[in-house]
C-alpha cells in the first residue's frame, strides 16, 4: 500500500531538485545580505529586514501571479498542444513584466508609510535608500519568474536554477566589495547590497533567456515572439488564474510582513530576531516550494490526460515526501537553535555585545516555534500547488484568507503586543495560521479529486 506512493519519491525529487536550489539561490541572495550586513551591526540588520518587508509583499504578488503560467503550460505539454503553450508564454511574460514595473511604483509611493509604522527612527533612516534600488529589481525579478514558471511547466526545472546559481555569485562579489569597500571600491554599507540584489536579478533573466533559446524543446516557444500582438481572452485565462494565486502568497507573506512590523514595534533587537528567524525559515520553505512545483507540474500533466486516480496517487506521494522532509527540518531547528543564529552576528564585537546577545536569545525562541509549524508551513504550499496544477484557486484563495488573517494574524498580534510572550507569540500565531491553512486545503485537495474520479467513473 505505501509503496504505491514512495515509488514516486525518486521523480518527484528529480523533478523539484532543480527548484528547491533555484528557489533557495533566492533566499541565499537573502542570507548573504542578512550575514554582511549583520557585519555592520544590529540596527542595519533591522533595516534590511525593514526595507524587505515591503519588497516582500511586491514580490508575492509577482511570484504568486506567476505561478498561473505553470499549470497552464503543463497542461498544454500533456495535451501536445505547442499552440497553447507558446500563447500562455507570451501572454505571461507580458503580464509578468506590466506587473513588475507596477509594483515598482506602488512601493516608491508607499515608502513614507515607514515614518507611520512606529518603527525605531535610525532603522527607518537607514531602509529608505535600501529600498529605492532593491525595489527596481523587482522588475527583473518578476520577468524571470515567468520565464521560470514557463520552463518549469515543460519540466525544464533545471535552467533556472543554473541561472540563479550564476546570479548568487555574482550577488556575493558585489556585496563583498560594495558593502564594505574592498579592491578600490566605495564602503555603501546596506545600499551596496542593494545594489548587488539588482545586478543579479538583472542576470538571472539573461542567463535564463539565453538556455531556454538554446534548448530543443523550449526554443521555439521563446523565438519569434510577437508581444504586440495579444488576445484578450489568453489574457483573461492567465488573469482568472494568477490574480487569486497572487493573493494567496499575498496573504501568507502579508502575515510574516506583518509579523516583522510588529516585532519592530517591540524594538530594533526583537526586529534583527525576527529577520534571522524568518530568513533561516524561509530556507527551509524554498525545499516545500520545490516540490510544490512539482506537485503543480505533475497534477497538470495528469489533468491533461484525465487521469484523475493517478493524479492523486502522485499528489498523495509528494505530500508524504514532504512531510518526511519537513520532520527532519522541525528536529534540526529543535537542536541547532541556540547556534544558528550567532552565524548572523558578530558575536566578538564588544560594543555590540548586550544588543548581540538579546538578538540570540529572542531567535533561538522563534526557532523552536518555527521547527513546530515546518510540517503545517510545507503541506500547505504542497497542496496548493497540487490545487494550482488542477486550476482550482477561487476557494484557497478564501481559504488562505481567512488561516492566516482570521485565525493567524489576530494571535500574533495579542499575544505579541499585549502578554510576556512578545516575539514568541507572534510566531504562535503564524503558526496557528499555517494549520489551519494546511488542513483546509488538504480537505479541498481530497473533495475535487474524489469528484473527478468519480465523474469519470460514471461516464
Amino acid at each position: 500500500m505505501l509503496q504505491q506512493y514512495t515509488k514516486e519519491f525518486r521523480y518527484n525529487l528529480k523533478l523539484a531538485a532543480p527548484v528547491m536550489l533555484g528557489m533557495l539561490g533566492h533566499t541565499f541572495v537573502g542570507l548573504i545580505d542578512n550575514i554582511m550586513v549583520g557585519q555592520l551591526g544590529t540596527a542595519e540588520l533591522a533595516a534590511v529586514s525593514l526595507g524587505n518587508s515591503f519588497m516582500f509583499i511586491a514580490m508575492s504578488l509577482g511570484i504568486g501571479f506567476s505561478t498561473a503560467i505553470t499549470p497552464l503550460v503543463a497542461e498544454a505539454d500533456g495535451e501536445g498542444n505547442f499552440d497553447r503553450g507558446k500563447s500562455v508564454f507570451k501572454h505571461g511574460l507580458f503580464l509578468c513584466t506590466t506587473l513588475g514595473v507596477v509594483l515598482f511604483l506602488i512601493i516608491l509611493v508607499a515608502k513614507p508609510l515607514m515614518y507611520l509604522m512606529k518603527q525605531p527612527p535610525e532603522v527607518v533612516e537607514l531602509a529608505i535608500p535600501y529600498l529605492d534600488l532593491v525595489a527596481f529589481s523587482l522588475i527583473p525579478l518578476i520577468s524571470f519568474q515567468a520565464l521560470k514558471q514557463f520552463s518549469d511547466g515543460l519540466s525544464m526545472t533545471k535552467y533556472p536554477m543554473y541561472a540563479t546559481l550564476v546570479a548568487n555569485l555574482v550577488n556575493v562579489l558585489l556585496n563583498y566589495v560594495l558593502i564594505f569597500g574592498k579592491f578600490g571600491f566605495p564602503e555603501m554599507g546596506i545600499v551596496g547590497a542593494a545594489v548587488g540584489t539588482l545586478v543579479s536579478r538583472i542576470v538571472m533573466v539573461v542567463f535564463l533567456w539565453v538556455f531556454l533559446k538554446k534548448k530543443e524543446k523550449s526554443k521555439s516557444y521563446v523565438t519569434r515572439v510577437n508581444f504586440f500582438s495579444l488576445e484578450r481572452s489568453a489574457i483573461n485565462k492567465i488573469l482568472a488564474l494568477g490574480f487569486p494565486s497572487a493573493l494567496q502568497m499575498f496573504f501568507e507573506v502579508g502575515i510574516f510582513t506583518a509579523a516583522v512590523w510588529l516585532s519592530g514595534i517591540l524594538g530594533k533587537n526583537p526586529q534583527a530576531a525576527n529577520q534571522i528567524a524568518l530568513n533561516l525559515a524561509s530556507m527551509t520553505f524554498m525545499i516545500a516550494m520545490g516540490l510544490s512545483v512539482a506537485a503543480m507540474v505533475r497534477v497538470g500533466n495528469q489533468k491533461g490526460l484525465r487521469q484523475f486516480k493517478e493524479l492523486k496517487r502522485i499528489a498523495i506521494s509528494i505530500f508524504l515526501l514532504t512531510f518526511l522532509i519537513e520532520v527532519v527540518f522541525a528536529l534540526f531547528f529543535t537542536l541547532c537553535n541556540e547556534i544558528l543564529p550567532q552565524i548572523y552576528l558578530d558575536v566578538d564585537d564588544i560594543a555590540n555585545q548586550l544588543d548581540t546577545t538579546e538578538v540570540i536569545a529572542i531567535a533561538a525562541k522563534l526557532l523552536i516555534v518555527a521547527a513546530l509549524f515546518q510540517i503545517s508551513d510545507g503541506i500547505q504550499v504542497v497542496v496548493l500547488g497540487a490545487l494550482r496544477g488542477l486550476q482550482d484557486v477561487k476557494i484557497p484563495t478564501v481559504i488562505t484568507f481567512i488561516a492566516y488573517w482570521v485565525v493567524g494574524f489576530p494571535i500574533s498580534y495579542y499575544l505579541g503586543l499585549y502578554t510576556s510572550y512578545k516575539s514568541s507569540g507572534i510566531w504562535i500565531g503564524l503558526l496557528a495560521g499555517l494549520t489551519v491553512s494546511a488542513v483546509l486545503l488538504y480537505i479541498r485537495f481530497q473533495y475535487l479529486t474524489k469528484n473527478l474520479i468519480h465523474e469519470k467513473d460514471t461516464f
